[in-house]
């Protein structure tokens, strides 16, 4: 080969490179709700709704179908499950918020389709049990899914920043 053609084929073999070992673009245009509810101790901030474009692809027509379910059965006022998230998320951290005992946890609130899912750290399995209790409580929460490590514990979910999801 020549070293021209060396020269030139070099910013080709490198943006492949880069574009081979590139982690991809994760997104959230569902606009699932996201908020942190308490910080009152060091946890490993969790990933949240976010998404791959193939994984995009896969949720779509799921969302859409899950989404109507609720309201054919007779079961929601709206006609999409998914019309609850923005006020379910800022009623559940409100009362995750409000709970004295959980001063001490750093918990996350996920909102989608009426589920509220729970991701961080607690002190203990009472705080876990709590944190689920009073998010179980709120209107209009389906289902309440835990994912709170307790201390020592790795977090069973996947955290921000990290190369690949536990599956």
């Amino acid at each position: 080969m020549r070293p021209a053609t060396i020269l030139a084929a070099a910013p080709i073999a490198a943006a492949l490179a880069c574009a081979q070992t590139e982690a991809p673009k994760l997104l959230n245009p569902f606009a699932d709700p996201f908020v942190q509810a308490t910080a009152g101790r060091a946890c490993p901030t969790p990933l949240g709704p976010a998404y791959t474009e193939a994984e995009l692809r896969v949720q779509a027509h799921s969302r859409i179908e899950r989404g109507t379910t609720c309201w054919l059965a007779g079961q929601c006022a709206e006609p999409n499950a998914y019309r609850y998230d923005a006020m379910n998320a800022v009623d559940a951290a409100a009362a995750l918020r409000r709970d004295p005992t959980l001063a001490g946890t750093a918990i996350w609130v996920t909102a989608q389709r009426r589920f509220i899912y729970l991701e961080g750290c607690v002190g203990d399995a009472a705080q876990a049990a709590r944190a689920e209790t009073l998010v179980q409580g709120v209107q209009d929460v389906e289902r309440v899914i835990p994912a709170l490590a307790l201390p020592g514990e790795k977090p069973p979910y996947a955290v921000a920043g990290e190369a690949s999801r536990p599956r």
